[in-house]
């Protein structure tokens, strides 16, 4: 039997998880390369050797996805599959297209083939969107599991932006943690909230190695936190789904936020206090047209402040969360909302300070211009952030990124940090959720 051809297009994430769990060791295909977009500097690497298998004793190259047509052409592709999230509906099209007219069949995968089975009871945090405040949920979901005096290991959506082989499982259970695997900002964000409330969060490469460590754990309930938009790696017993009525209709308009949509057990609608009433509605009808059975939970993200009383009459720079800003396509976040609310006055616009990269990404993102994204992919990357923060002329900084920037980079001016949190709006309650989640599975 001749073997498919296949190219896997990718964002250094579900495009690995897809590979492990289908395609690894599966002697009916040849994955000939990887794409890559959205990570800066992921192309041109390789998925190593040590990862990929018997069956790839020299591993997979990784390209730019913008050679993607080409390489259907050079290496006789027969599939592609696309294998990263929070894309636009006609982006995907787009991309559909191109492979079509390069003569391969184009591929999408489902739950079915991708999500893994855990000998655990499995809680899922998911959102239609980059943004949706899906990690605060997620942090809302432990503190009440964790409050009723059960143990919890969370699992993140991946994030391997360095060595992918000493990435293969990471564990977070302290600080020293985050330096030992050199993480980025953008993993810092997602993995030090957990730290912060003494509770250990797995990530890594291998999902199927990951899931078998966590469950050596102490642990009555694997929790998924979720990245982008994408479904989750492993089956689920109780599916949460975040929405965004300040994006009203991307719940059906980005792939595969959409399917997480109409998968969730439970759908939270949130940030309602600050979104229009028109937007809330729409959201509303879309669950009712697409997950009507679903419990609708409502809830808003309330603004924590260091010190709002410094923000008022002062020229502030506001940096926000890098992945919310750039592929989510928010215009603002949690530390612009605090400028506004406390009185700043003005909000300087970076981009005549920005170097490196930074620049880069304003001309790719052209959305953005009085927000500065907190991109840190990397040591170089870091580096550029602290220069251009460093730059400004502004009288402080509103650091509204999950983690406090101060950690990792060296601000020459004062700062404060602005967050949100999670807070239901009446009942039904998440608590109540879990309650009846935790009765089921007898924990």
């Amino acid at each position: 039997m001749t073997k498919k051809r296949v190219i896997i297009m990718g964002a250094a994430g579900r495009d690995f998880h897809n590979f492990n769990t289908y395609f690894r060791d599966n002697p009916n295909y040849e994955v000939v390369a990887f794409t890559a977009t959205q990570i800066p500097g992921i192309d041109d690497k390789k998925y190593p050797a040590e990862l990929a298998g018997e069956l790839y004793p020299d591993g997979i190259p990784i390209y730019s996805e913008e050679r993607l047509f080409d390489l259907i052409r050079e290496h006789n592709i027969d599939e592609v599959v696309l294998s990263y999230s929070d894309l636009p509906h006609q982006y995907v099209m787009e991309r559909a297209e191109i492979v079509l007219a390069a003569g391969a069949d184009f591929k999408l995968m489902g739950p079915k083939n991708t999500m893994l089975k855990s000998s655990k009871p499995v809680i899922s945090v998911c959102a239609i969107r980059t943004g949706c405040g899906k990690s605060q949920t997620t942090r809302r979901v432990l503190d009440i599991l964790r409050a009723k005096g059960k143990k919890v290991v969370s699992i993140r959506h991946p994030m391997p932006y360095g060595d992918l082989v000493k990435q293969k499982v990471q564990r977070f259970a302290d600080y020293s943690d985050l330096d030992k695997h050199e993480c980025t900002i953008e993993e810092r964000e997602e993995y030090e909230p957990h730290i912060d409330r003494g509770s250990i969060i797995y990530a890594g490469v291998d999902y199927e190695a990951i899931l078998r460590e966590a469950e050596k754990e102490d642990v009555d309930v694997i929790l998924w936190d979720g990245g982008n938009n994408d479904f989750s790696f492993y089956k689920t017993d109780l599916y949460i789904t975040v929405v965004d009525p300040h994006r009203p209709g991307h719940e059906i308009t980005y792939y595969p936020g959409m399917a997480n949509l109409i998968m969730a057990d439970v759908i939270v609608i949130n940030k309602e206090e600050t979104a229009d009433p028109e937007g809330i509605d729409i959201v509303r009808k879309n669950i009712a047209k697409y997950n009507p059975n679903a419990i609708v939970i409502d809830a808003a993200s309330p603004l924590i402040v260091e010190d709002g009383e410094s923000i008022k009459g002062k020229r502030v720079l506001v940096v926000e969360d890098g992945p919310t800003l750039t592929h989510g396509e928010m215009r603002y976040g949690a530390g612009w909302v605090a400028a506004k609310k406390y009185g700043a006055a003005e909000i300087i616009d970076p981009r005549p300070y920005a170097v490196g990269s930074i620049i880069d990404t304003y001309k790719k993102y052209n959305h953005l211009d009085q927000i500065l994204p907190a991109m840190g992919y990397g040591e170089k990357q870091m580096k550029e952030l602290e220069e251009t923060i460093n730059n400004t002329d502004a009288d402080l900084v509103i650091i509204g990124t999950p983690i406090d920037l101060r950690r990792v980079i060296k601000i020459n001016k004062p700062a404060v940090r602005v967050r949100y949190e999670l807070q239901e709006i009446g009942e039904p309650t998440l608590e109540q959720v879990i309650d009846e989640f935790l009765k089921k599975h007898n924990i």
